[in-house]
């Protein structure tokens, strides 16, 4: 019994074999003009069917990670400003650091690319497969207090706790709260030499203690995540600074 296309459309739907849907037509005039045989088609329609699933999963993951805008290390001109740790980002890329369950704590002025890097890295993970939260770091205290008030504390302690990879951006860019080095001493902890953290800061790690308000704490902690962390420092040229440069003089040149 021979099917229409409509019917073996209808069919792969109901088997959920959607990615076929699409191809199905181009593969079965690829058959009957003899650019390819039957095996060719059939292998062809299955790759498209994993495709398909994969860019799925891969959009899955990214929108259950919390990132919120795609960053990719390609995209980056490393030759604007030559002191960036170029070398130590790339090593970072090929995400030994998450087998080894290490820690990255790139560090340096504002409008360096820290984000951007952090962003890039936490894609990159997601997309092998690793599961990836990204939070910036007043969120993420925020999100505490919240699980707390509504009863979900070790519910959210758990995810937190279970992320291969967990990205906490901009820490100290904004004023934190004063219960900011509890909640962030019970995450690190809870993480420590069981999965990977990312941490973006401004501020020098030596002065984290005093702006957490809390010495007793957070100076173990600083000792156990320096254990295996990768300390990259992000000096130079501000991206922003020249970006702001640039439309200062576009508006220049308009007028």
């Amino acid at each position: 019994m021979s099917m229409s296309i409509t019917e073996l459309e209808r069919a792969l739907r109901s088997l959920r074999l959607s990615g076929m849907i699409a191809p199905l037509s181009a593969r079965a005039l690829a058959v009957a003009s003899h650019e390819m045989d039957f095996l060719e088609a059939f292998g062809c329609l299955v790759q498209d069917e994993l495709d398909r699933r994969r860019s799925r999963l891969l959009e899955r993951r990214f929108a259950l990670s919390g990132l919120p805008e795609r960053k990719d290390l390609k995209d980056f001109d490393w030759t604007y400003n030559p002191r960036l740790p170029r070398r130590a980002v790339l090593e970072l890329a090929t995400l030994k650091f998450l087998e080894a369950r290490e820690d990255a704590l790139l560090i340096g002025a504002p409008g360096l690319g820290k984000s951007h890097c952090a962003k890039a890295l936490a894609q990159l993970a997601a997309g092998r497969g690793y599961t990836v939260l990204y939070r910036e770091a007043h969120t993420l205290i925020e999100d505490i207090h919240e699980a707390r008030e509504l009863g979900d504390l070790r519910k959210h302690r758990a995810q937190l706790k279970a992320a291969d990879l967990l990205v906490i951006d901009d820490l100290f860019l904004r004023r934190l709260p004063g219960s900011a080095g509890d909640e962030l001493a019970d995450v690190l902890m809870s993480r420590y030499e069981k999965r990977s953290t990312i941490i973006t800061s401004n501020r020098p790690v030596e002065d984290w203690a005093k702006l957490l308000g809390d010495v007793v704490i957070v100076t173990p902690l600083l000792d156990r995540l320096m254990h295996h962390a990768h300390l990259l420092k992000f000096e130079g040229k501000s991206w922003r600074l020249r970006e702001a440069a640039a439309r200062v003089a576009k508006r220049a040149d308009s007028v």
